[in-house]
């Protein structure tokens, strides 16, 4: 076990875990923000997607470690009272279903409009290419990142 720093959402937090602990683990267990979720635990769902520095990465395979000193964004971080245009987006095109890999999916078009404020069809499709969505929102997700671009 060790401490690292890391910041979360803003807030400088101190972690004691082994090094090795996947920040997926760090971010649900130790600071209760269960909106970042658990899906395969090999990188290929992108359930697990949050930022760190700005840039979209799998916290189930990614070690605390690695993240020490680095700002980090969950889903509740992206906007506290849900009024990113992202999550508005999502809402008015209706996309979820279950829901479960929605904060991923979120958190994937995040860095996506972040970089790019006027994407392409193919650009969203392609950039969002590895965030699965088992009920097949495909479209709709889409959509609501076409739709959140107009509002930029």
């Amino acid at each position: 076990m060790s401490t690292t720093t890391i910041r979360v959402n803003g807030k400088p937090t101190q972690v004691e875990a082994d090094p090795a602990t996947p920040l997926l683990w760090v971010i649900r267990e130790h600071m209760k923000l269960t909106g970042t979720k658990f899906g395969c635990g090999i990188a290929q769902c992108g359930a697990c997607t949050v930022h760190v520095d700005g840039e979209a990465v799998r916290s189930c395979v990614t070690p605390v470690s690695a993240v020490a000193g680095k700002a980090v964004t969950t889903i509740e971080g992206l906007s506290p009272d849900g009024n990113h245009r992202l999550q508005k987006a999502w809402i008015a095109e209706q996309v979820p279903q279950c829901g479960y890999c929605q904060s991923g999916q979120i958190m994937q078009a995040a860095t996506l409009l972040a970089k790019n404020r006027n994407p392409s069809r193919e650009e969203i499709v392609r950039h969002m290419d590895g965030n699965i969505c088992r009920c097949g929102t495909y479209q709709r997700i889409v959509k609501a990142i076409e739709r959140a671009a107009k509002e930029a």
